[in-house]
């Protein structure tokens, strides 16, 4: 790992040594190592306690004497699934307590039926023992396997902020935010893919979607990032770029190998003399404008994705579109729009974006990226795929440059 990436490791590491955040919404705690690992529910954590409760409800209002006080021998392994060894122990030691004076207590009668020392009931202390053995080993192996997927999220969380880095608020002579959203959770592993350089040609974008998941996808994540960002500066046609990145991609298909592999992406091009943006979209969802309270999808010719240009006798056409002060213009993912609610319904993203901006004051890009990191959630609460947001708009001079979303 690079010093920059080595950088990004250790911030991540004393973020959570501080307890910043929540992971996937849901709380954290830290372990000895300075790591997050996520809390179980609440209803697991109180789980211990409850089992403690109803077996003693049923000593008391079961009318017929039995020896309700075996039910104990599972609790250490109750305790076990959230609880550490230690813990474990100890409540261990609590059940075969609880058995003895339950054992020891007389009935309502006044006669002592369960016998201290019977030899079931001493059974049933051994084997309580013996079962919170068995809970302990089971806690502490719980908690190594923890740690381990902790650290290894941690260290693709680190790989992935390397190579996706955070897009600032400037570049060259437009205004950027970006968002990126894992359908991995709990992690920011993921095949979607964005980047913005400002080149002597004009400042350059692209937006892509891996075919495929996992470690795969992010090696040809960055061999496609590795490709952009050279070919940015070296090319000086916006066509020439994505013929770098496909051949880029034909190689890495044949190193694999892989005939089915494949990226959906659209760059972009930004002119501030003329004013407008050049596009080529290889296979990609179309870029959003959103100019003067109007929302619309910026149509092109055809092309098929990056990796595929052999099944194709036609070369990709780029084509082009007014971009001026105020507007801003939106790359994303199919992740967005293939966002499901609970009736199944796709997320909305044109009525979503005319609903909130259409009649009012020009947005930034901040505002649309912080609008839809704020309005997905509320559309789906599981996502299955990732999710990839660039937002752009030319840089007002008069505009004071503050932090922007990353």
């Amino acid at each position: 790992m690079d010093r920059s990436g080595q950088w990004i490791f250790e911030r991540i590491g004393r973020d959570r040594r501080a307890g910043r955040g929540r992971t996937g919404g849901q709380l954290t705690v830290v372990d000895h190592s300075g790591f997050e690992v996520p809390r179980p529910p609440a209803w697991m954590r109180w789980l211990p306690l409850a089992y403690v409760v109803w077996v003693l409800l049923l000593e008391f209002v079961t009318p017929t004497p039995w020896a309700v006080s075996f039910l104990l021998i599972a609790l250490p392994v109750t305790a076990a699934y959230t609880l550490g060894p230690v813990a474990v122990a100890a409540i261990t030691v609590f059940a075969v307590v609880l058995e003895g004076v339950l054992a020891g207590t007389p009935c309502c009668t006044g006669h002592n039926v369960h016998q201290l020392w019977e030899n079931h009931h001493v059974a049933a202390y051994i084997a309580t023992g013996m079962v919170g053995l068995l809970g302990v080993a089971l806690a502490a192996h719980r908690r190594r396997q923890e740690q381990q997927l902790v650290r290894a999220r941690s260290v693709a969380e680190a790989l992935m902020r390397t190579l996706l880095r955070p897009v600032p608020h400037r570049v060259g002579q437009v205004l950027a935010a970006g968002l990126y959203r894992s359908g991995e959770v709990g992690t920011m592993v993921g095949g979607d893919l964005f980047d913005i350089r400002a080149t002597p040609a004009g400042e350059r974008a692209l937006i892509g979607d891996v075919r495929g998941k996992g470690l795969q996808a992010v090696r040809t994540v960055a061999d496609l990032l590795g490709s952009f960002r050279e070919a940015a500066y070296d090319q000086v046609d916006l066509l020439a770029v994505a013929a770098r990145m496909e051949r880029c991609l034909a190689r890495e298909a044949e190193e694999r190998p892989d005939d089915e592999l494949f990226v959906t992406a659209a760059l972009v091009e930004y002119d501030a003399v003329a004013q407008r943006v050049t596009i080529v979209n290889h296979g990609h969802i179309e870029p959003v404008l959103i100019s003067r309270g109007e929302v619309t999808a910026l149509t092109g010719p055809p092309a098929l994705p990056l990796g595929l240009g052999d099944l194709d006798d036609e070369d990709p056409v780029s084509y082009t579109h007014p971009f001026s002060r105020g507007d801003v213009l939106l790359l994303c993912t199919d992740g967005l729009i293939e966002a499901r609610d609970r009736t199944g319904a796709f997320y909305p993203l044109l009525d979503r974006l005319r609903d909130r901006f259409a009649g009012r004051p020009a947005p930034g890009p901040v505002d649309v990226i912080d609008f839809l990191n704020t309005d997905l959630p509320r559309h789906t609460r599981v996502f299955h795929d990732d999710v990839a947001l660039l937002a752009l708009g030319p840089y007002d001079v008069g505009e004071p440059v503050g932090v922007g979303a990353a």
